[in-house]
């Protein structure tokens, strides 16, 4: 038996797009899940932009204030795509009203923030995702599954890089991102987050760190309207970016592994530049997002001179028989979101965790927390 299931979505810029897009498709590629979301209600202060939404897509309802959607009865889960700064007080009001909570990374600006929002979830005994979207490629399901199986011997190292230019324009307006009390450690929100998820989803719990941070574009131009996505904007007053462009990370894994994280959001020359690689005694996996339906391995007894074989991800691959019948058909960054919106109203329906949790986004917020005081200080951290 099929039942309906409510939802919001709380800030419609394109993440909130990318959700609502998800909601629809997901029971066209899981047709067996037991729940199918009803687009209720959109929230979205910038005028105009809710009905917009509405119009698009069909949501019932529209309003510009986020606490409108806790007091709706018909709203049973809510996805959570307002700015880094909303996403405690937004979860945190959110799962006390027993709604079921989809929160994009890194649930707030600090690890206390993020653990707030995982003990009113905890509280209230609903179910919560994060937007953790690249451990979903299948491809990295499989490296996972390589590495936990031992076809790499024992992991020695790791190396993880998310390069991108979305800031590398000198004219990038000086939105709510560059702000220390609005966008947290920059880059390290924006994307170290999400490589300290791949490091734990592949490699297990990270023990100590050691970090460097740098801002190379010191000053921007303040918008002079509504903003979305990444503005550009000129002969607007200058004001500081106050967080991060840059982060180099060293990490030592408890298993004994050693780890190097790079993050960046004005490496010019790179669009959405992701991937890691994992060597073994034995072995070694390497993905790049822009590739994402490939996975380099290297396996066998040879050690030295060992080649590097092309896998093209298939059926049997994590989620890809959800979307392909066959291997080498190519998925994209959308299709991610679908499986954690699986992820997200399969939790709901058969009451246990699947996919990033909380928990897990407590974690990643604990490291990036780190990073921050391990960069002020010029030593390594401890994260026990």
């Amino acid at each position: 038996m099929v039942s309906t299931l409510g939802v919001a979505v709380v800030g419609f810029g394109w993440m909130g797009r990318v959700h609502t897009q998800a909601y629809q498709r997901v029971p066209h590629h899981f047709p067996q899940l037991p729940v199918r979301p009803e687009l209720v209600a959109v929230a979205e202060e910038v005028p105009g932009r809710a009905e917009e939404a509405a119009a698009q897509f069909g949501f019932a309802s529209t309003t510009r204030d986020w606490r409108e959607v806790v007091k709706d009865p018909r709203v049973q889960a809510v996805s959570i795509t307002a700015p880094n700064f909303l996403h405690r007080e937004i979860g945190v009001a959110m799962a006390g009203a027993g709604k079921h909570i989809w929160i994009e990374k890194p649930v707030g600006l600090t690890a206390e923030d993020a653990r707030a929002v995982a003990d009113a979830v905890a509280a209230a005994g609903v179910r919560s995702t994060v937007g953790f979207n690249y451990r979903n490629a299948p491809a990295v399901a499989h490296a996972r599954e390589l590495i936990a199986s031992g076809e790499l011997g024992t992991v020695t190292h790791v190396r993880i890089r998310l390069f991108s230019d979305y800031a590398a324009h000198p004219d990038g307006a000086l939105t709510w991102r560059y702000e220390r009390a609005r966008g947290g450690g920059g880059v390290l929100g924006d994307l170290a987050s999400h490589g300290v998820d791949l490091a734990r989803f592949l490699l297990g719990d990270i023990e100590s760190l050691a970090a460097d941070t740098a801002v190379f574009i010191p000053e921007r131009a303040r918008p002079t309207g509504a903003t979305a996505g990444h503005t550009l904007a000129t002969g607007g007053e200058l004001g500081p970016v106050e967080n991060e462009d840059y982060v180099n990370c060293l990490l030592r894994f408890a298993s004994g592994a050693r780890g190097v994280l790079e993050a960046c959001r004005v490496s010019v020359g790179e669009q959405n530049n992701y991937g890691f690689e994992v060597h073994g005694t034995r072995g070694a996996v390497f993905w790049d997002y822009r590739r994402m339906g490939e996975l380099g391995v290297s396996r066998g007894t040879s050690y030295q001179d060992q080649p590097v074989s092309t896998v093209f991800v298939g059926p049997g691959h994590g989620e890809y028989g959800a979307f392909q019948p066959g291997a080498a058909n190519a998925m994209g960054y959308d299709d991610l979101k679908v499986i954690e919106a699986h992820a997200f109203l399969r939790s709901i329906a058969e009451g246990t965790a699947y996919g990033a949790t909380l928990d897990d986004a407590v974690h990643s917020a604990t490291a990036l927390d780190a990073m921050s005081r391990s960069a002020a200080r010029g030593t390594w951290v401890s994260l026990g």
